[in-house]
């Protein structure tokens, strides 16, 4: 795939004031980006469209840099610690994106300029729970490759974390760009996650992401630059041929992967909805076959505050004993973290 350039930009003032602000303002006007002021990155009006979908596209295609105001980091379970802001968005369109609740159907993408308030922020967390290590999630709203040769924020917040004994970073992608990263001196203390998927629900939902065997090779090389590795299944879907698909995904990863010097991790998510994303999902994606039937669905309430429609107990159930049991047989070392 193609890097990810914002057809538009809006910049706060005050990103200005910024190394990082100064040089993104410098980049994008080398690459004939749009620049536009804006008062905070939290309101951007210019995205207007003929209908939702328009202002939908438009939003994917826009980038605001801004400063990060608030330095309280939101929980990050059963992920991390903390959510470490360093993004918000991504380009891509997945069809049953989480996102879809809390970005709505203008999810343009932001990144935060004052890095070094956000790190010592981390800093400050990770003393106040010593001699414990403290995890941080920097993709818990974003997918921070797209943007990361612009910005650069990964790499800064990896070489953080790398001189940090008692803190720990992750994120994940679906993105490929990841040879800027592969020579940065992480002392291990980044695990690197790719979320997955079996080959038909990434052709059928995930559009605008690098294919599964790009992802795959991707990895590879994260796994050859000493990272330790992870991957999110997600989200897990209960269909005809599920177990032959998911078996063939696990099967594909022990094939392509070198032996990794620190077990392997994975997390499972089967899949999930809210009210107010089944509804973004209807308007944007009028023809979506995704399973979103509330009627066959257990209602549980999430740690946020809303519901989420989830797949039955039953259902549930069957597909962790599958997944537990065919991860054990590709990767007995592996951990998995979670399966929810």
């Amino acid at each position: 795939m193609k890097p990810f350039v914002p057809e538009r930009a809006y910049f706060e003032p005050d990103a200005l004031n910024y190394p990082l602000g100064q040089e993104l303002y410098e980049k994008l006007q080398s690459m004939s980006v749009p620049i536009t002021m804006t008062s905070s990155h939290n309101r951007i009006t210019g995205i207007t469209g003929k209908n939702a979908w328009e202002c939908y596209q438009k939003a994917k295609r826009t980038l605001a840099v801004g400063v990060r105001r608030s330095l309280d980091f939101q929980s990050c379970k059963p992920s991390a610690h903390f959510q470490l802001p360093l993004n918000t968005g991504c380009p891509s369109m997945c069809e049953y994106c989480y996102l879809m609740t809390t970005l709505g159907k203008k999810p343009y993408l932001r990144v935060y300029v004052n890095i070094e308030d956000v790190l010592n922020k981390a800093a400050a967390y990770i003393r106040e729970r010593a001699p414990e290590i403290t995890i941080f999630e920097g993709a818990a709203t974003s997918d921070p490759i797209p943007t990361e040769y612009l910005t650069g924020l990964l790499k800064q917040t990896i070489e953080f974390f790398g001189r940090q004994p008692l803190g720990r970073f992750r994120f994940v992608t679906k993105h490929v760009q990841v040879d800027t990263l592969l020579a940065v001196n992480h002392s291990g203390h980044t695990r690197f996650r790719f979320t997955l998927n079996a080959a038909s629900v990434i052709k059928k939902y995930e559009h605008l992401t690098p294919p599964l065997a790009e992802r795959v090779a991707a990895a590879a090389q994260v796994a050859q630059a000493g990272y330790p590795l992870g991957f999110i299944i997600a989200p897990v879907f209960y269909f005809p041929e599920w177990e032959s698909e998911y078996n063939d995904l696990l099967k594909l990863l022990a094939k392509e992967l070198p032996t990794a010097a620190q077990p392997i991790t994975f997390e499972f998510i089967t899949h999930r909805f809210t009210k107010r994303a089944k509804n973004n999902i209807l308007e944007l994606f009028s023809n979506t076959a995704l399973p979103l039937d509330e009627t066959v669905r257990q209602f549980k309430f999430g740690q946020f505050g809303y519901g989420k429609y989830l797949y039955a107990k039953e259902q549930r159930g069957e597909m962790e004993r599958f997944l537990r049991r065919q991860t054990a047989v590709y990767f007995p070392d592996a951990q998995i973290d979670y399966f929810i």
